[in-house]
């Protein structure tokens, strides 16, 4: 499969990932359960939008419904859940704490990224994480020296990163 494909082979869609944590939010404060009213809310769409997506949620095994049409994460929905709110966490850590990036555009990055990593990247990056906060004094010097580095970019023609065409200039462009 060539790898841009990938991106469509996730089982767990951006809007899935917001409606599985909208039912735990409010899952939160009633006992597990949660109301299409109070996802809805939670998510600020209409309850017409969340019906449908909870069919799809409920097609897949992640959530359990009741007769009152009360809905609750299932165990593979909690799994999911746990899964995503702990990879956002360290990509979060990880934008805010070691590239600098700010804390409000770290929560939007973190947020768009969190359902797309897989769990090795999730677990690597949790390890790489705790490897850079920890004691270790080589730990803190390439820290330190990251975190004081004035990117000097090179000629792009021999830049080990941009190989023939400068990234930074790239991506500033980009506007995107």
């Amino acid at each position: 499969m060539e790898t841009w494909k990938e991106f469509e082979a996730n089982e767990l869609t951006h809007s899935a990932a917001h409606h599985l944590l909208a039912i735990y939010e409010v899952g939160l404060e009633y006992g597990g359960w949660a109301r299409v009213s109070d996802i809805a809310r939670e998510l600020s769409i209409t309850r017409g939008s969340v019906s449908i997506n909870l069919r799809a949620l409920k097609k897949r095994g992640w959530i359990d419904t009741d007769e009152h049409h009360m809905v609750k994460l299932s165990p593979k929905g909690q799994k999911a859940v746990q899964a995503v709110m702990a990879k956002k966490a360290v990509v979060k850590a990880f934008l805010c704490s070691v590239l600098n990036v700010p804390e409000p555009q770290a929560e939007i990055d973190s947020c768009k990224i969190e359902h797309l990593i897989s769990q090795p990247t999730g677990e690597q990056l949790v390890h790489f994480m705790r490897f850079l906060v920890s004691e270790d004094p080589l730990a803190k010097q390439v820290l330190a020296r990251f975190k004081s580095f004035h990117d000097q970019c090179p000629e792009s023609r021999t830049c080990d990163v941009c190989h023939g065409h400068c990234l930074i200039e790239e991506l500033q462009h980009a506007g995107l």
